[in-house]
């Protein structure tokens, strides 16, 4: 019998605001077994200090792509191993 892995690697984006309030463009991350959906990650990114909670107060207006797809915020991250965060695109 074959047991998942506890967590995996995925690599984190983040752009434009999101990008300026966390402090990185990207990072390796460690993703428990326990986040299934883009939901739970935001819920547990918000957990992991000031910098994320302040990027994240407002998830509703963060944009996500999963492998370069743009994905709402109840979609499985599945097998993904790229996540990025954006703020939306405003036209002038």
């Amino acid at each position: 019998m074959h047991n998942a892995a506890q967590t995996r690697t995925v690599t984190l984006m983040y752009f434009a605001w999101v990008r300026e309030k966390i402090g990185l463009a990207r990072e390796e991350f460690a993703l428990p077994a326990t986040i299934e959906t883009i939901a739970d990650l935001v819920a547990h990114l918000r957990s992991l200090g000031p910098h994320y909670e302040s990027a994240f107060a407002r998830p509703e207006v963060i944009r996500v792509a999963l492998d370069q797809t743009h994905a709402k915020a109840d979609a499985k991250l599945g097998s993904a191993r790229e996540i990025a965060f954006f703020p939306p695109v405003t036209g002038g």
